[in-house]
């Protein structure tokens, strides 16, 4: 439906096209053909913004249903981050996002960095992001394996033990793989640390 209506609910604010909706007793689902909408803090700047070419929104739990999302996190008027997976859940008006199904986030970098894991999990009332099921991060110099990570405001992955990497060399082979407890990926300074429990054990490499 190429109308176009203008949807309230408290703060953030959005926009999105809508279709026809259908009524259960005093539940509203309202189907949404194409999605595309932006959220913005109450004092206005834009946080993300997300299209689906499939959803719904149900009145009374006030959520949304996506299917095949694209998230863009943004800082600023740049996009930080791309997020892509087969569906996810906007609630809490709009404070709480969780994707799942081939969940993948990658950086705009010239060489991209890309996280894959089956869930993803957002409340953008705090600063991280928790990742969790087959975490798998990859760029041209690592690759990085775990069960559950966490990527913090500082631009900083924490992948949790029990963790697996693989470095490769110049030809984007793999070089040497080793296990290892919590490793730290940062994304600016691309490097990778790796801490023991014994404190006393902790190395850092760069590439």
């Amino acid at each position: 439906m190429s109308n176009i209506y203008r949807l309230i609910i408290f703060l953030p604010l959005f926009m999105l096209g809508c279709a026809p909706n259908v009524i259960y007793k005093n539940k509203i689902i309202q189907k949404i053909d194409s999605l595309d909408m932006t959220i913005f803090s109450k004092s206005g700047d834009k946080i993300y913004s997300i299209t689906s070419p499939n959803s719904s929104y149900d009145n009374i739990e006030l959520k949304f249903e996506l299917k095949k999302p694209i998230i863009n996190i943004l800082n600023g008027k740049e996009t930080k981050y791309i997020i892509s997976s087969e569906e996810s859940t906007l609630s809490d008006n709009n404070k709480l996002l969780k994707l799942k199904g081939n969940v993948k986030l990658k950086t705009l970098k010239k060489d991209e960095d890309i996280l894959y894991c089956d869930n993803f999990t957002w409340n953008i009332e705090e600063t991280n992001y928790l990742l969790e099921g087959n975490i798998k991060f990859e760029n041209q110099n690592i690759i990085l394996n775990s069960g559950k990570a966490q990527l913090g405001s500082d631009n900083i992955i924490e992948f949790f033990n029990p963790v697996k990497y693989i470095i490769k060399n110049e030809h984007n082979e793999n070089k040497y793989e080793i296990n290892s407890e919590n490793a730290y990926y940062n994304l600016k300074t691309e490097s990778v640390s790796f801490k023991a429990k014994d404190k006393r054990v902790k190395s850092i490499i760069y590439f």
